[in-house]
């Protein structure tokens, strides 16, 4: 009788088929042309940020240090 079961027990078991999956495209790597940026350095943020300090400084608008760092950050950034 076990045999028998057994028998029984595998014919109701189906097995998963199996998909093949389709070949994955083929691509080709596209060269670009880049150009980096030249850094912005800590010496060039420091005089633009003196220079933004002194302009600030003589038209009489309060600020701060860490404000003329920012602004001489993004201005030179956007200049580059």
């Amino acid at each position: 009788m076990a045999t028998k079961k057994a028998t029984q027990a595998a014919e109701k078991t189906t097995l998963k088929k199996t998909t093949e999956k389709p070949a994955a495209a083929k691509t080709t790597k596209s060269t670009k042309t880049t150009t980096k940026k030249a850094a912005v350095t800590e010496t060039e943020i420091r005089a633009k940020a003196v220079e933004i300090y002194q302009a600030r400084v003589a038209a009489g608008t309060e600020g701060t240090a860490e404000g003329d760092w920012i602004d001489a950050e993004k201005a030179l950034i956007v200049k580059k």
